[in-house]
């Protein structure tokens, strides 16, 4: 059996640095899922210990949000054609699409407060789309909070997709529905439950865009 090499012999280490860990971090994530991605684990990964990356990275939600934003940067730039409505639609259903590749990010993302570059050229974009379609200013700044937020709710919702039993129950209820006692569902029963994913988003959208277009803001705005 060959001796045990010396540390001064061992290949040094490659110096921890917060891109680093990030792509790690995002490495795993790809292979093990977001529930792996741990302060602990990720440690392993980069033969060091868990203490040492919180001096780049504070916590795992902050580490998630690093995460989110790195994905972020997959997504494309929304293409010149159609109009604004529509390349907004697409970029935000991108936006989902790219949460829902990773089911327990998109429940993160619900609380994650992502502040990183792609982050802000996911902003960029939204807030211009909203200025091509002459949105007053103000309304842009708060209406793409809200997009976001109906865009990241739509893909926690169906990020569990492999676990379908709730969904039933709650169908059996609504098609059960005492008119009696509930009317309103009773009568209500079938378009609660038409609908793909997809189709709901979409209409969500154009539902919430509308409002924006046309909706005041209130007179007095407390600063952040």
């Amino acid at each position: 059996m060959a001796p045990e090499k010396s540390r001064r012999e061992r290949p040094a280490k490659p110096a921890l640095t917060r891109d680093g860990i990030v792509a790690a971090a995002v490495a795993i994530l790809r292979e093990e899922g977001l529930r792996k991605v741990t302060m602990r684990r990720l440690a392993q990964e980069l033969d060091t210990g868990a203490a040492s990356l919180y001096v780049y990275v504070r916590n795992t939600a902050e580490l998630h949000a690093a995460i989110l934003d790195e994905l972020l940067g997959t997504i494309p730039a929304p293409a010149p054609d159609g109009d604004w409505r529509d390349r907004l639609e697409r970029l935000l259903t991108a936006y989902t699409a790219t949460l829902l590749e990773y089911p327990g990010l998109a429940l993160s993302a619900l609380v994650a407060r992502p502040s990183g570059e792609n982050y802000l050229a996911l902003c960029e974009n939204l807030l211009a789309l909203l200025a091509e379609g002459d949105v007053a200013p103000e309304r842009r700044a708060w209406g793409i909070d809200i997009l976001l937020q109906h865009a990241t709710a739509t893909a926690a919702e169906h990020a569990d997709e492999e676990s379908p039993e709730e969904w039933d129950a709650l169908a059996r209820a609504v098609r059960d529905a005492d008119e009696t006692t509930h009317p309103q569902i009773a009568a209500h029963a079938a378009d609660l439950l038409t609908g793909a994913p997809e189709q709901r988003m979409s209409w969500g959208l154009r539902v919430l865009i509308t409002g924006i277009t046309h909706t005041n803001l209130p007179v007095e705005r407390n600063q952040a």
